[in-house]
C-alpha cells in the first residue's frame, strides 16, 4: 500500500511539474538532454584520462627531437603525433554526436566545447604528418643555422646562441652587425619561404575543418572576445605616444655613435639595436643612458665575479619562489632539464618551460622540463625566472582536467613570470640577494634604471603585435605569397619605425629569421603579457605592501615581493623631457629602403 502512495505521488509531482513547466513558471528540462548530459560525464571521465595519456606521449617525442635533432628522432616526433592525431579525432567525432551547448552543468559544457575544436589533427591523416614535416624542417634549419665569421671566413661555426647574440650586445662596429643581421637571414629565409607557402595552406585547411575561416580566426578563438583585434588595436594606440617618444630618444643616441648611417628623421636600422630582431633594446644602454655620468653596476658582470653557472642562476629562480611560498622543483626537474648548452649535439636552443602531462604526483619522473642554453648574463638571469613561472602556472593547475591544464589565456602565462622578474631586476632586490654592492639609489640612478626597462618592456610592444599582424594578413590571403617580405617591412617600418640596414626583395624571406613564425607559435601572447605584467605586479605589491598609490615612499618601481608569502599567496590564488632638451624629432619619416620583388630589380634600381 505504502508503495502504491510512493508512485501515485510521484506521478502527481511529475503532473505538476510538467504543469508548471508548460506555463512558463519553472524552466522545462529535456528528459533526451538530461540522460545525455549524464552520458556525456561518464564519456568525460574517459577520455579526460586519455587525453592526458596522449599529451605525455607527444610531450617527450618533441622533448626527444627538440633536445637532439635527429632523423630518428623527427620519424618518432611525427610518428607519435599521427597516432595521437588519428586518436584525437575519433574523440572528436564523437563529441560531435552530444548537444552540448544545451548542457546545464557549466564545466560539463565548457570542457565538451574545447573537445569540439580539434585544431590540426583534424586535417586528413597525410596532410597532418606533411605540416608537422614542414614545421619541424623549418624549426631545425633555423636551429641548426650557423654562419662565418666577418673577420674570419674560414670559421665558421658561429650559431644564434651565444655567439651571434653576444656579437649584436656587444659589437658596435656597424659593419660587423650588418654582417651577421644578413647573412643568419640570407641563411635561413630563402630555404624556409616555400615551406611557409604551403605551411600556410595547410594550417588554413585545418583552420576550415574546425570551422573558423583561416588560422588567424583559429589563433583568436581561446581570447573568447569577438573583438579581440580592435582591442589590441585600441591598447597599441594608448601606448604608442610612450614608445614615440623612446623611440625618438634612442635615435638621437644611435646618431650620435654612428654618425650618418642613422638619419635624423627616418627610421632606425634595426641592427644597430643590439638584438637580432630589434625588439628589445637593453644592449644600447651603455651609450644612451640619459645620466651616462652616473656610474652604474653591470648585472651580467656581477654574476660572473660571483661565479654564477646555469645551474646556480636556476636555483636562485626557484629560491624566489620558495620564498613567497610556491614550490619548489622536484628533483627530476634538475636530472632531466636542459639548462645549458651540450656541446654533443644540435637542439633548439629557444628557452622553452614543458608540461609533460603526467597522471602522477608532481614529483614524478616526467612532470615537468626547462630548456635552455644558458649563458650567465643578465638577460639570461631574467629569462631563468621567466621560465620557472611558466613551471609555476603548470604547478597551480596540474589538478584540472586536461582541458583546463593551460593559462586563461597564453598572455597570461607569460606574465607570470614576467611579474616576478619585474620584482628580480629591482635594485632592492639585487641588493637583498648580494649582486648589487651599493648601498642605496640616487635619482639619477633609478631613472637610467627605470629607462632601462623600458628599452625592454616599452620597445618591445610594436614588434610583438606586428608580428601577428603579419601573420593575420598572410592566413586570410590578403598578404599573398608574392609580397610577404615587403609586407614584413612595410608593418616593422609602419609600427616599429625600424628598417633593413640594406634593400631587400620577395627573394629574401625576412620573417623566418624569428623562431616563432617557423615553429608555429602565435606571437600576441607577449603583447598582451607586456601590458598585464604590471597590472599583476601592482597587484602583488599592493598586497605585499610595497607598493601605495602616491606614497613617494613605496614606488611600483622599487617592489620587491621576494621572501612575502603574502603576495605569493595572492599569485597563487589568482620616458619627454629628454626629449626635448636633445630637440629629437618624435616619429619617423618615411624609409628609403625599398622591397621589391626580385633582387635583379634592386640591380636595375642600383643603375638607374
Amino acid at each position: 500500500m505504502n508503495g502504491i502512495i510512493r508512485s501515485y505521488r510521484k506521478i502527481m509531482l511529475k503532473l505538476i511539474l510538467l504543469g508548471l513547466c508548460c506555463y512558463g513558471v519553472i524552466q522545462c528540462k529535456d528528459p533526451k538532454i538530461e540522460e545525455e548530459e549524464l552520458e556525456a560525464h561518464h564519456f568525460l571521465a574517459a577520455i579526460n584520462k586519455k587525453t592526458g595519456e596522449n599529451e605525455h606521449k607527444v610531450a617527450l617525442a618533441n622533448w626527444a627531437y627538440a633536445s637532439n635533432l635527429t632523423e630518428e628522432n623527427l620519424r618518432n616526433q611525427l610518428a607519435v603525433a599521427a597516432q595521437v592525431a588519428k586518436e584525437e579525432k575519433e574523440i572528436w567525432q564523437q563529441v560531435a554526436r552530444y548537444d552540448w551547448g544545451r548542457f546545464s552543468d557549466y564545466n560539463l559544457r565548457r570542457q565538451i566545447s574545447k573537445y569540439s575544436i580539434l585544431g590540426p589533427s583534424a586535417l586528413p591523416e597525410d596532410k597532418f604528418k606533411k605540416l608537422l614535416k614542414i614545421i619541424s624542417d623549418m624549426s631545425a634549419i633555423y636551429s641548426k643555422t650557423k654562419i662565418c665569421d666577418l673577420h674570419d671566413p674560414k670559421k665558421c661555426d658561429l650559431a644564434l646562441e651565444p655567439e651571434l647574440t653576444q656579437i649584436l650586445a656587444n659589437s658596435r662596429d656597424p659593419e660587423e652587425l650588418q654582417h651577421v643581421w644578413l647573412q643568419w637571414r640570407n641563411s635561413i629565409g630563402p630555404k624556409c619561404r616555400s615551406l611557409y607557402k604551403d605551411y600556410v595552406s595547410l594550417n588554413n585547411e585545418a583552420a576550415r575543418l574546425n570551422n573558423f575561416a583561416d588560422t588567424a580566426e583559429y589563433w583568436l578563438h581561446d581570447y573568447e572576445d569577438p573583438n579581440i583585434r580592435q582591442e589590441i588595436q585600441n591598447l597599441w594606440e594608448q601606448l604608442k605616444p610612450l614608445y614615440l617618444q623612446l623611440h625618438a630618444y634612442v635615435r638621437h643616441k644611435l646618431r650620435q655613435k654612428y654618425g650618418d648611417i642613422v638619419s635624423e628623421k627616418g627610421p632606425i636600422p634595426v641592427h644597430l639595436l643590439g638584438n637580432m630582431w630589434g625588439q628589445t633594446w637593453s644592449n644600447v644602454v651603455d651609450f644612451s643612458l640619459p645620466y651616462p655620468g652616473v656610474e652604474g653596476e653591470d648585472l651580467t658582470k656581477e654574476l660572473v665575479k660571483e661565479n654564477y653557472t646555469a645551474i646556480r642562476i636556476f636555483q636562485t629562480a626557484e629560491e624566489f619562489f620558495k620564498s613567497i611560498n610556491l614550490t619548489e622543483m622536484p628533483e627530476s626537474f634538475w636530472e632531466r632539464s636542459i639548462l645549458s648548452k651540450p656541446k654533443d649535439r644540435e637542439l633548439i636552443c629557444h628557452a622553452s618551460a614543458w608540461d609533460f602531462f603526467d597522471q602522477k604526483d608532481y614529483r614524478s619522473a616526467f612532470v615537468y622540463r626547462i630548456k635552455q642554453c644558458t649563458e650567465v648574463t643578465q638577460e639570461q638571469f631574467i629569462t631563468a625566472h621567466h621560465e620557472m613561472g611558466h613551471i609555476e602556472y603548470f604547478i597551480q593547475y596540474k589538478d584540472q582536467p586536461v582541458k583546463f591544464r593551460a593559462g586563461a589565456n597564453d598572455g597570461f602565462h607569460e606574465a607570470v613570470g614576467d611579474l616576478i622578474a619585474l620584482s628580480v631586476r629591482s635594485t632592492k632586490h639585487l641588493r637583498k640577494i648580494g649582486l648589487l654592492k651599493s648601498k642605496n639609489d640616487n635619482l639619477q640612478s633609478v631613472l637610467n634604471n627605470m629607462f632601462e626597462t623600458g628599452l625592454d618592456k616599452i620597445a618591445f610592444l610594436p614588434f610583438a603585435y606586428l608580428m601577428d599582424l603579419w601573420r593575420w594578413d598572410v592566413f586570410s590571403g590578403k598578404t599573398k605569397p608574392e609580397d610577404y617580405n615587403c609586407k614584413w617591412w612595410e608593418l616593422r617600418e609602419r609600427y616599429q619605425g625600424v628598417e633593413p640596414p640594406i634593400d631587400r626583395s620577395e627573394e629574401d624571406f625576412d620573417p623566418a629569421a624569428k623562431y616563432h613564425i617557423v615553429s608555429d607559435v602565435p606571437y600576441l601572447r607577449y603583447f598582451i603579457s607586456f601590458v598585464v605584467q604590471f597590472q599583476f605586479h601592482r597587484a602583488v605589491c599592493e598586497k605585499a605592501g610595497e607598493y601605495e598609490a602616491n606614497n613617494a615612499n613605496k614606488p611600483l618601481h622599487e617592489c620587491d615581493i621576494y621572501q612575502n608569502t603574502d603576495a605569493g599567496n595572492a599569485l597563487k590564488h589568482g620616458l619627454k623631457k629628454e626629449n626635448e632638451k636633445n630637440g629629437a624629432y618624435i616619429g619617423w619619416e618615411a624609409s628609403k629602403r625599398v622591397c621589391v620583388r626580385t633582387r635583379k630589380e634592386l640591380e636595375s634600381k642600383k643603375d638607374d
